[in-house]
């Protein structure tokens, strides 16, 4: 149950996410503010009368694909940016379109051209950064081939006097060297004061590449302002976490969910990935700064301020996957300015903004070595005392599932001769069972944040991974990779995407941040299949994030199970549920339409992804009748 604040503290936590964010009736940012807290001060969808909201419009982009025409799949994972009764999203082929918010009708479409014959991991944008001097207003688009665009947000044309007619090449400085190699944005910039700043998707399948490096743009002209290493060189800090040369161009370590700033204090947090490759690091040995790190920079420098490495020496791919938020936690009656960073590993850390201090225990542990010879996992992790992991961190022999025979028996065959693992068990010669899986755990979608409560909420999938490690041909670069063990994606599943594991295998998780405990847990998700045999709600894997509303709401789509619902936030009790055309893989957004004074949810259903079959293109509006 909610413990009542007093009013004074309750206002007080309110402070900065009212001050970094514009009006409540606007959603100007990716996540609602530039701290990611996806939570709105709306109230007139609420407790009493969710049950009533309808469908408004549906706006379909006609950018979808399920691998026939293109080989590539698509993930429709936009959130739109709601500014002044205008939404502006982005579809899987990085176009931009304009919306009015009331009606859906398309205002202006902006297309960068995308190759979609080139092979991407998926084709697949999150969405733009908004930026204005009071004067010109901007969008900014970062594309999957890696360009960055500024468009005026009246006409979407891009602007002449930003780089070369309104775009530069996000290559330049960091994938000269490696021209084949791709290079590119999922995720949205991030703007502070006249800064553009972003991350970058790269290769990580390959020990050197291009560089994850984070950089500062100025917002009017394109111009390079700052670069920050995110593998330390020579002569800077964390260079000595690096065996020898093993930092030189090495790949990886990039950061590609969103990144966070906290625009009082001008720190800046982004949370990184491993190096490359993910799986084998005999050649990178040591801890390896700054590779799964959240690091808070001088946001108008990009000097380092202070980090915390949530994995030493990944060899899992259990990379930072989400966006910080920034939060606040009450300590002995005072109020004290966080970040909290969610993990694929099921461990939420949480650290004084300001200082890096950890608000609660972080011990280092001894987990397993490796086997693999050439190899040197690194002898300890770091485990939070709290909060209590959102995510199953291992599984014994005795849990295999029994939601039919058929899924039993596939899985009892997978798992002949395999090892169970526990958390940062190294993948050894034999077939190795590890939870979380490569997606999580969380993932992109992250965490939402109430203010009032000081509770965030975290949807998770508990989908494990089954590898080996093999030799690669005499003279590869590096001498083993990963082997999958006849599964789609190697994780841990049968062929009809049921996991191997007892259910659940998703929940939504309230976690109270004063305490560092749960106040609830909720079985997210369903198999409709399973649902027809009498089988309880099992959950279901879930990609995308959560909204949280004053009107006591959590809105979340993310399951691959087609629904949309709302949640009560106090008790996790599930209010309201809504079949899309296809499960929504995005996070939702709410705002208020400038004409009717109405609240619109809105979400983005594209199905696809790696966890369906079922595609769509539809953009769609929900509000009270």
């Amino acid at each position: 149950m909610t413990r009542p604040f007093p009013l004074l503290l309750r206002a007080a936590a309110c402070v900065w996410l009212l001050s970094a964010a514009a009006p409540a009736q606007d959603w100007p940012y990716f996540s609602g503010d530039s701290g990611g807290s996806k939570h709105s001060a709306l109230r007139q969808v609420n407790r009493a009368n969710v049950t009533r909201l309808k469908v408004a419009w549906t706006y379909h982009t006609g950018d979808e694909s399920d691998g026939t025409k293109h080989f590539i799949r698509s993930a429709f994972e936009s959130t739109p940016l709601a500014i002044g009764g205008v939404l502006y999203f982005t579809t899987p082929f990085c176009r931009v379109i304009a919306l009015d918010g009331e009606t859906g009708k398309e205002l202006w479409s902006f297309d960068p051209k995308l190759q979609t014959d080139r092979v991407f991991n998926l084709f697949i944008n999150r969405g733009l950064a908004y930026w204005t001097d009071g004067k010109a207003r901007h969008l900014y688009l970062g594309t999957l081939d890696g360009r960055l665009f500024a468009l005026d947000a009246e006409t979407g044309k891009p602007v002449p006097g930003f780089g070369k007619e309104g775009v530069i090449d996000l290559r330049k400085g960091v994938a000269d060297k490696y021209p084949e190699k791709s290079y590119g944005l999922t995720s949205p910039p991030l703007i502070y004061k006249n800064l553009v700043i972003t991350g970058s998707l790269v290769p990580d399948g390959e020990p050197q590449g291009p560089s994850g490096d984070v950089r500062a743009f100025n917002a009017g002209t394109g111009e390079l302002v700052w670069t920050f290493h995110t593998v330390a060189r020579k002569g800077e800090f964390g260079n000595d976490t690096w065996a020898g040369d093993s930092w030189q161009d090495r790949g990886g370590t990039n950061a590609w969910p969103p990144l966070s700033v906290d625009t009082e204090r001008g720190i800046l947090f982004i949370p990184l990935t491993s190096p490359s490759t993910d799986f084998y690091g005999g050649d990178r040995k040591g801890a390896g700064l700054f590779g799964d790190s959240l690091v808070a920079l001088d946001a108008a420098t990009g000097k380092r301020l202070w980090h915390f490495q949530s994995i030493h020496h990944n060899l899992w791919d259990w990379d930072l996957p989400a966006q910080p938020n920034l939060v606040t936690v009450r300590r002995g009656g005072r109020l004290i300015p966080a970040v909290a960073q969610v993990t694929k590993t099921g461990f939420t850390f949480v650290f004084d903004r300001v200082s890096g201090q950890p608000l609660f225990p972080i011990e280092e542990r001894k987990v397993p070595p490796s086997e693999i010879p050439g190899e040197e996992a690194y002898p300890t992790q770091p485990f939070p005392v709290k909060p209590p992991p959102y995510a199953r961190q291992g599984m014994r022999a005795d849990e295999l599932t029994g939601v039919t025979p058929e899924s039993r028996a596939f899985c009892a065959k997978l798992v002949d001769g395999a090892v169970f693992g526990s958390i940062f068990t190294p993948i050894g010669a034999k077939p190795t069972v590890l939870f979380p899986g490569t997606n999580g755990g969380a993932n992109w979608g992250g965490a939402s944040f109430d203010p009032e409560t000081d509770t965030l909420y975290v949807n998770s999938m508990d989908v494990g991974m089954i590898y080996r490690m093999v030799k690669r041909p005499e003279g590869s670069q590096i001498p083993y990779r990963p082997q999958g063990m006849g599964t789609p994606s190697s994780r841990f599943w049968d062929p009809n995407l049921y996991p191997c594991q007892k259910p659940p295998w998703g929940f939504l998780t309230a976690i109270d941040l004063d305490r560092g405990e749960f106040r609830w847990r909720s079985v997210l998700g369903v198999v409709d299949a399973l649902l027809a045999k009498g089988i309880p709600p099992t959950g279901a894997p879930n990609i995308g994030g959560s909204l949280v509303t004053a009107g006591g709401l959590v809105f979340i789509g993310a399951t691959n199970d087609k629904r949309f619902r709302a949640f009560d936030k106090d008790n996790g009790k599930e209010l309201w549920t809504f079949m899309l055309p296809a499960s929504a893989h995005a996070s939702p957004m709410t705002f208020v339409g400038k004409r009717s004074g109405k609240q619109y949810i809105v979400i983005a259903a594209g199905g696809g992804n790696k966890y369906n079959k079922d595609f769509s293109d539809s953009l769609v509006a929900f509000s009270l009748p």
